[in-house]
């Protein structure tokens, strides 16, 4: 049997989308592949320090569980100027669900990515507290509130580095695969995963605060649908503003620092706030993994 190809894994950002980092690191794993280094940013920084903590498989079942209203549920409002939510209710779920770590005590290299609002600079975050990089790694402007790190004010990585590459350049592994999840539209995707399965349904129990936030959005997507192209609503156009942001970004860092392999999640596949779609978003990753390793073994 061969040895097991050593690999530096980038993980990107790009909200409910990254669930499909599940089903990369899942193939990978079933394939022989030994991920030895993780560089992430958002929802990338997430699952993969999760997958570093060796809990991946007990963070997927979770995911997949959720529903609707239950998204909604852990989202804690800041009454801030600086973001609508503040992100203690997911962290704790999280560090009682995985156990926090220090990043230098993990069995794997890990950095995750965010960015300093004052220095408008990227951070690389490799010591201290697990939750804490992630937590400062998926500050989301405007929604979540910035992590405080040592005199900082930390927001979402994919500002500065959706596909952050670098930190793994001193790597000594023998290839690097990045994970993309702004790449071009692909209308089938959309299309085949509800013929697949239908959206989960809201939970029963759903009430008050967290219906009314549920039906909001369901009814702003509904809206969205309905408009013409040319008229863009406020949700759509922060939406796509920031999307776009980080799709340009990240096709300057591909194409500056091209890994052995990059695996394109299409930025169609997931609507941001959908973190009920985990196990769709799992098998769609898993599938374009397969997909991406078979083009490169000719």
């Amino acid at each position: 049997m061969a040895t097991p190809k050593t690999v530096s894994l980038v993980l990107g950002s790009g909200a409910a989308r990254g669930l499909a980092h599940i089903g990369v690191i899942e193939w990978l794993d079933e394939h022989g592949y030994k991920i030895e280094s993780i560089s992430g940013a958002s929802m990338g920084a997430l699952v993969g320090g999760i997958y570093a903590a060796g809990k991946l498989d007990v963070y997927k079942q979770w995911a997949c569980a959720l529903e609707k209203a239950d998204v909604v549920r852990f989202l804690d409002l800041a009454f801030s100027s600086e973001g609508l939510f503040k992100g203690g209710r997911i962290m704790d779920t999280l560090r009682d669900m995985v156990g926090d770590r220090n990043i230098e005590d993990l069995p794997l290299a890990y950095t995750a990515v965010a960015t300093d609002l004052e220095r408008q600079r990227e951070v690389w975050l490799t010591k201290g507290s697990l939750f804490d990089a992630i937590r400062a790694s998926i500050a989301v402007p405007t929604i979540f509130t910035p992590q405080r790190y040592k005199g900082m004010k930390l927001l979402d990585g994919g500002l500065l580095n959706p596909v952050p590459i670098a930190p793994t350049f001193k790597d000594m592994t023998e290839m690097t695969i990045a994970v993309n999840l702004n790449a071009a539209r692909a209308d089938h995707v959309r299309e085949e995963q509800e013929e697949q399965k239908p959206p989960k349904a809201a939970a029963d129990d759903a009430i008050g605060y967290h219906e009314k936030v549920i039906q909001f959005l369901d009814n702003l997507q509904k809206s969205i649908s309905e408009r013409p192209k040319s008229d863009l609503g406020l949700f759509e156009l922060l939406s796509s503003s920031f999307e776009t942001m980080q799709n340009s970004i990240a096709n300057m860092k591909l194409a500056s620092f091209t890994p052995e392999v990059v695996i394109q999640i299409p930025r169609h596949s997931c609507k941001a706030y959908e973190f009920y779609r985990a196990e769709e978003m799992a098998a769609l990753g898993y599938r374009y993994t397969g997909e991406a390793m078979e083009r490169i073994h000719g």
